[in-house]
């Protein structure tokens, strides 16, 4: 059957009150619990009794009330007549029950006595079984309490904070994002994770937004490259929300580090997010580690290691879990109303609208999962309204709908320039021929990219029938997979919603399968002809993101549950020094997950910037030119942001096609009269860069009569127009 046990360690900060009251496995209260229940007409239910026996009949609970009996304050006589704890006659004047061992006394819990003299200076508030008898010089001279100075206050604050979970487990995602990442930091400003293309042009990104918004914000969208086409910013996902991080340098080199310090900072947010959204939903402290860890490190994603705006999901799990949590809302305990805060309910939208900044790639399925859990608790809402009084509250209802308000207008405000593009660019639109192409079989599921260090190796034969085997490379670990199927059976959480999970993972499954499942005509047809700019998603196997969450939080309900019952086991060895080799159990699946997520991702040196590209003006065009000799000279560019006909993307502007193919007989009458109409000034040639390509030989053609100057820098050559 399932396992309902509760992290009794781990969860005491985000599970209920009544989960800490010692329930097995099985959902069974232990059988140390049963009790008597005090009359009513002493112990008020629910609240504390005079003599801090407990509350609500709970004395003995936890041996720190009442003991194994549980039998203080049911007797009428210790601590319900109005005695106990109240005469200062027994239990050391009126302090029996406060450190929850009064009432382990022989004499205390079988006779149901208040006790003689000698009995309450043994039951006390040491909790020891005996009290030091009280100093009768304090009648006459009592000491002060301690007043703490305001710099202690700060100390102790401090200390809380850097001991607290959040704190710990921040840091922790952090160091581990700096290994499982490394040598990332080695060489941060000469290499690049995996190659040197896509990274170089979201670098590049970073760069001119933050150069952008601090010199000029209102040509934002219309960047350098592309020139002189409107809108050329938005011809693939801009990570605009690390813009702030574009303000702090200058150069090709401070955008390297730059790129590299947020490409490790991305793993740690992913590791956060899905940690926090598994506690929150209420697994154990190993159990949402494992999510987290399986979440940012999923080996599929190693082949995603050059796209950045992959790799920036962090923010999906960890709005998720503030919007959780501002709803007082769990897997494991569901709705609580008393836990409901607006405060981290608008901070979730906030963080939503953060990570839909960073690109519709992932965060257009993000936006469409959060409107549609809008809808469907608004029905949930109207259908139960007679049950459930006053759901949300102003506060909560205004927190959502401000939140929802900002969420939706950053979603229009980035829209509009990609709706910009469509219509000027009807090339730009995806067709279903190419999502067939990237629509990865049922195969891809259990074959890893070659940057997994322990299956990439093996895996090369199974790679080798993939048709585009980055896309198609969709493995989330065999661990997970194990793990995940064991959460099935095994699990802290419902069978519905296991259910429920098991569903989402079949569906996610099938989606990213885009044509290649019943040719996609009930799953990924509908949605892009259907939604609004669904269409521009060409790569279904990324939804493999949504599969790696849900898989995680399968796995994180199983191995919490597993801890659980560890616990219980040590609780009952005797002797009981086998206990600590049990809890050390506990740590495998986060360290064979952790060992499946091991990379051997290249990072190739960047080539160094040209020194002519820190000194000729714009507008300008750098041969030899293609779609990813483009991507380091826009990276080049970053000291200047002189406007450029170079730029790579997503695809291939009508207008930078044909200045390619009008100049590869550059220089002649044609291609200088076709660049000076365009408004180019300037021609840099790249020499060591001409072989294999279309303007090789181009520098033995003469310049007479041209109008135009030749100019030698270095490795590279400058017609002037």
């Amino acid at each position: 059957m399932t396992t309902e046990q509760s992290d009794a360690t781990g969860d005491r900060a985000d599970s209920d009150p009544a989960a800490a009251t010692g329930e097995t496995a099985s959902g069974a209260k232990p059988k140390a619990t049963k009790r008597r229940k005090a009359p009513k007409k002493d112990v008020p239910a629910g609240g504390a009794s005079s003599d801090g026996t407990g509350t609500d009949g709970e004395a003995g609970t936890d041996s720190r009330i009442g003991g194994k009996a549980g039998k203080a304050g049911t007797d009428g006589k210790a601590g319900t007549d109005g005695k106990a704890g109240k005469d200062g006659k027994t239990a050391g004047d009126g302090k029996a029950g406060t450190d929850g061992r009064a009432a382990t006394d022989k004499s205390a819990t079988d006779k149901g006595a208040t006790g003689s003299r000698a009995e309450a200076g043994r039951a006390g508030a040491d909790g020891k079984g005996g009290e030091k008898p009280a100093d009768p010089w304090t009648a006459f001279g009592p000491a002060p309490d301690p007043v703490l100075t305001r710099p202690r206050r700060v100390v102790r604050a401090v200390g809380r904070f850097l001991v607290h979970e959040w704190t710990l487990a921040a840091v922790a995602a952090l160091a581990l994002a700096v290994l499982m990442t490394w040598p990332t930091l080695r060489y941060p400003r000469y290499t690049l994770p995996q190659d040197y293309w896509d990274p170089s042009l979201q670098a590049w990104q970073m760069a001119w937004s933050g150069h952008i918004l601090l010199t000029d914000p209102a040509q934002l969208w219309t960047s350098n490259t592309f020139f002189p086409e409107p809108w050329s910013f938005a011809f693939s996902d801009t990570l605009l929300g690390y813009a702030p991080a574009g303000m702090i340098g200058v150069g090709p080199g401070d955008a390297l580090l730059r790129y590299n310090i947020m490409f490790v900072l991305a793993h740690a947010l992913a590791t956060f997010g899905a940690y926090a959204l598994a506690r929150q939903l209420g697994a154990g402290r190993i159990g949402g580690a494992v999510a987290g860890v399986s979440y940012a490190y999923a080996p599929w994603l190693l082949a995603q290691a050059g796209h950045l705006h992959i790799i920036s999901n962090g923010g999906i799990p960890l709005a998720l879990a503030m919007l959780a949590r501002g709803h007082g809302w769990s897997l494991r305990h569901g709705y609580r109303p008393r836990r409901r805060h607006a405060g981290w309910a608008f901070a979730g939208w906030l963080v939503a609208a953060w990570q839909l900044s960073l690109g519709f790639g992932i965060g257009l399925p993000f936006a469409y999962l959060l409107a549609g859990v809008v809808l469907v608790s608004a029905l949930l809402w109207f259908v139960r309204r007679r049950r459930v009084k006053r759901p949300f509250g102003w506060r909560l209802f205004l927190a959502d709908l401000l939140g929802g308000l900002v969420f939706a207008a950053v979603g229009a405000m980035l829209a509009v320039p990609y709706f910009k593009v469509a219509e000027l660019h009807p090339n730009a639109a995806r067709t279903l021929g190419e999502i067939q192409l990237y629509s990865p079989p049922a195969s891809g599921f259990f074959t890893a990219p070659a940057e997994s260090r322990i299956w990439g190796g093996l895996h090369e034969g199974a790679r080798a029938v993939l048709p585009w085997h980055p896309e198609m490379t969709l493995l989330p670990g065999f661990v997970l997979y194990a793990l995940a199927a064991g959460g099935l059976f095994f699990s802290v959480w419902r069978v519905r919603h296991r259910i429920f999970l098991l569903a989402g993972v079949l569906v996610t499954m099938a989606l990213a399968m885009g044509t290649r499942f019943l040719d996609g005509r009930f799953t990924y047809v509908p949605l892009f002809e259907h939604l609004p700019g669904w269409n521009g998603l060409r790569t279904p196997g990324r939804m493999m993101l949504w599969t790696t969450l849900l898989l995680g939080l399968l796995a994180a309900g199983a191995v919490t549950a597993f801890c659980a019952r560890v616990r219980e086991l040590a609780a009952e060895r005797v002797p009981a020094w086998p206990g600590p080799w049990l809890r050390l159990a506990t740590l495998v699946p986060l360290l064979l997950v952790l060992v499946e997520g091991l990379n051997v991702t290249p990072h190739p040196v960047v080539p160094q910037q040209p020194a002519v590209l820190r000194t000729v003006d714009g507008p300008m065009l750098v041969l030899p030119s293609s779609q990813n000799l483009d991507q380091p000279v826009m990276l080049w560019s970053t000291d200047r942001f002189q406007p450029m006909v170079n730029g790579g993307s997503g695809f291939t502007p009508n207008a930078q096609a044909q200045a390619r193919e009008a100049t590869v007989s550059f220089p002649d009458f044609g291609s200088v009269d076709y660049l000076r109409k365009l408004g180019v000034k300037n021609v840099v040639v790249l020499r060591d860069r001409l072989g294999g390509t279309p303007w090789e030989g181009m520098l033995d053609r003469p310049v007479d009569g041209l109008g135009v100057t030749r100019e030698e820098v270095g490795d590279a050559v400058v017609f002037r127009l």
